[in-house]
């Protein structure tokens, strides 16, 4: 491995190590309640949702990664790339943290059709902010167009099958609208 890839992967490490420490300090569990940490969990409304490695909310967070390649390119095109991951990591880790604190939870709770969410364990948080780093790297290597791609068929994806994905996820937070909930509840 190269040294730009050897000293990302440690920031993302240290970045990861870090968020798990402030959610626990946060009372936040480690892993799901039910006692286990699967692979994949595909059950939305479910009280194990957000609870393993990789949900249906797992895509946005690979969006996530790709967005913010493309945001910190554009603002800082002469920065490493490992500078320009740290600044997104900073991102995705404080929202991880902000996710997960009772504001944001009820939120969840009042506006959407979470009903069952109590945030995320810290594994699922710690994948979540690895996912991002996915999508970061994946933007870095491949061209525009694929990015774009990607994000259009995860956003498809899931809203198609679970009538959800990130642009609904942050409107239902930001201007929750009756009928979406309506819709996303089938």
């Amino acid at each position: 491995m190269n040294r730009t890839v050897l000293r990302s992967v440690g920031v993302a490490a240290a970045a990861i190590g870090v968020t798990a420490v402030i959610l626990h300090l946060m009372g936040r569990i480690w892993i799901c309640k039910c006692g286990y940490v699967k692979l994949w969990h595909g059950v939305v409304v479910s009280s194990e949702n957000s609870q393993h490695l990789s949900d249906w909310y797992t895509p946005s967070h690979i969006i996530h990664g790709i967005l913010f390649y493309a945001l910190f390119t554009a603002l800082l095109p002469r920065v490493s790339i490992t500078l320009r991951l740290a600044l997104a990591l900073l991102v995705e880790c404080a929202w991880e943290i902000f996710e997960n604190t009772d504001l944001i939870i009820n939120r969840y709770r009042e506006a959407t059709i979470s009903l069952d969410y109590y945030g995320d364990s810290i594994i699922n948080s710690a994948a979540d902010i690895a996912a991002m780093v996915i999508g970061f790297f994946l933007a870095s290597r491949l061209p525009v167009w694929a990015s774009v791609a990607i994000i259009v068929f995860f956003e498809a994806l899931t809203t198609w099958l679970i009538r959800d994905g990130l642009a609904l996820n942050i409107l239902m937070l930001v201007w929750p609208l009756e009928a979406v909930k309506q819709w996303q509840g089938g």
